[in-house]
């Protein structure tokens, strides 16, 4: 497996203090996801959890609707200079029946590590393809317990602290009980590694639980939370316009700027239990 972090010498400089000392980085290295040889995707990563996050990633992006639908999935080679496999290969065999996505007709399915998915499809297909009924989840969690996500969210994160340049995702239940943590250099990826962890264990959809992710929350995460049926998104930071368009019609809370002892909720406000 690729390493999740790696060494370089750096020149550090704190005020009058020049040190040249040993630092540590987070890994970023290409996945290139192939349905049945062929490819389909190739998104920057941190290794680790890979088969999580293909899971993810074709769930949130409508190949499969769960675990059932893929036969298999393997490493495939693809060697370093020094004929060492990078791991950087993931080869998917889809279950008899489970049509294979024509990406011609679609979208391009390249992403990188700070844009997520581009060339995506309009808002109303998006909702069109979310098999799970996100509007009518009835989940109801109290502003105590979501003030508190961002500082139990950050108190995972084993490995930003070694580098300070990780992303997390943090699922949640709605008494605030951390039930998958993911990090990774990509903000969407972090998202499907925590998505694919529940698709394997066959937990879909993801009622009653909240998303936590660190930075901010854009139109891609939003839709990967409506494409697992999950009912609240809060993130750290600002969300996008289309984020809350999105969130506003496919029935998702979504919570930004969510720090201290203050966010903002920009739609579907009647799932947050305000103190009386």
């Amino acid at each position: 497996m690729g390493r999740v972090t790696s060494r370089t010498p750096v020149l550090r400089i704190r005020g009058p203090h020049v040190a040249t000392r040993p630092d540590t980085v987070a890994s970023e290295e290409p996945l290139e996801i192939r349905l049945d040889g062929t490819p389909l995707a190739v998104t920057m990563r941190t290794p680790g959890d890979d088969f999580d996050l293909v899971h993810g990633f074709l769930v949130t992006e409508g190949v499969i609707a769960s675990a059932d639908d893929v036969l298999s999935l393997r490493y495939c080679d693809s060697v370093d200079d020094a004929g060492r496999n990078t791991y950087n290969v993931v080869d998917v065999d889809l279950a008899p029946g489970v049509e294979a996505p024509d990406t011609a007709l679609d979208r391009n399915f390249y992403t990188t590590s700070s844009c997520g998915v581009c060339g995506k499809a309009s808002i109303d297909a998006i909702r069109t393809k979310t098999r799970f009924d996100v509007p009518g989840d009835e989940t109801r969690l109290t502003l105590e317990t979501l003030l508190a996500l961002p500082d139990r969210l950050r108190a995972e994160q084993e490995v930003f602290d070694r580098t300070g340049g990780l992303h997390a995702a943090g699922l949640f239940t709605a008494e605030g009980e951390l039930v998958a943590l993911r990090e990774d250099v990509g903000r969407h990826n972090a998202v499907d590694k925590v998505v694919g962890d529940a698709v394997r264990a066959g937990r879909l959809p993801l009622a009653g639980h909240v998303l936590m992710v660190s930075g901010r929350s854009s139109f891609e995460l939003t839709q990967k939370a409506a494409m697992a049926g999950i009912p609240v998104l809060a993130a750290v930071s600002a969300p996008s316009s289309l984020a809350v368009e999105l969130a506003d019609s496919t029935g998702i809370t979504l919570v930004g700027f969510l720090r201290g002892d203050g966010c903002n909720v920009y739609s579907h406000t009647r799932r947050l239990v305000l103190p009386a």
